[in-house]
C-alpha cells in the first residue's frame, strides 16, 4: 500500500500527524508522509500500519490522504 498526502487539497488540520506521528508529519501548516513511510508493505501484503492509515485517510477532513493514488472514499 502506498500512502501520500495531496498538498493541493490538504488544508492543515494536522489530524494525520496527531493520530499517527510515526507515519505522518506536519510542517508549514500541511501534513505529509514521513520519508521512508510511503510504502507500508510489499505489494499485495498488508503492512503493520495499513488499518490505522486507512482509518486516518477516511477521517481526514480535507480528504487529502491518498492510498495507492486514490482517495479512500473513491
Amino acid at each position: 500500500m502506498k500512502v501520500s498526502v495531496d498538498a493541493d487539497v490538504c488544508y492543515g488540520s494536522g489530524e494525520c500527524a496527531f493520530r499517527a506521528p510515526a507515519v505522518f508529519g506536519f510542517e508549514d501548516g500541511y501534513g505529509f508522509v514521513l520519508p521512508g513511510r510511503e510504502d507500508s508493505g510489499a505489494p499485495g501484503e498488508p503492512g503493520d500500519d495499513d488499518e490505522l492509515i486507512r482509518d486516518i485517510a477516511e477521517r481526514c477532513p480535507s480528504q487529502a490522504i491518498r492510498i495507492d493514488g486514490r482517495r479512500v472514499t473513491d
